[in-house]
């Protein structure tokens, strides 16, 4: 792990979970006490979530910390929510998604177009984001996180065979 400096804090950069990972099937916790703790692992999901290329949002619980936590980065937007609660538009479009808990394997996947996400900043202020495309594509994947959901759930049973067979070899 590598640690670095972030503001008052040093934060780690943490290895993620992989799909058997038991922790990315239970539902995460609501964040309560908005305090250094919290501050200091939405930087250290930030950091995690930069230190690898194509990296777009990254959820507490892929951390092993079962907290309604996610972070993201996309196409110039950027930031955080601590527990959000998303409204999807009825629009839905196909596209390919990966999950870093399942590191190299992609998969087409229909999703809503368009979100809105609600939820609180890492010091307990309300927080609005809107997104369109692949940003609301990521927010969708994130929150499944903290709902111990994972994408190939989304999946017909046929294909999340195909699918967990490529994920998880061996």
């Amino acid at each position: 792990m590598t640690t670095w400096p972030m503001g008052e804090l040093r934060v780690t950069v943490r290895p993620i979970r992989t799909f058997d990972d038991p922790v990315l099937r239970s539902v995460a916790e609501p964040v309560q006490d908005f305090d250094r703790e919290l501050r200091r692992l939405v930087k250290s999901l930030t950091v995690t979530m930069r230190a690898g290329a194509g990296r777009a949002g990254l959820a507490a619980p892929q951390v092993g910390e079962p907290v309604r936590v996610v972070v993201y980065s996309y196409d110039g937007k950027s930031g955080h929510l601590v527990n959000p609660r998303l409204e999807l538009s009825e629009r839905r479009i196909t596209a390919d998604e990966a999950c870093l808990s399942a590191p190299g394997v992609w998969w087409p996947l229909e999703r809503s177009y368009m979100v809105t996400a609600r939820g609180r900043d890492m010091l307990g202020k309300p927080v609005t984001v809107r997104a369109l495309g692949v940003l609301a594509r990521v927010l969708q994947h994130e929150v499944d996180h903290l709902d111990g959901v994972l994408f190939s759930d989304h999946l017909e049973a046929t294909e999340r065979e195909r699918f967990l067979a490529a994920a998880l070899p061996g």
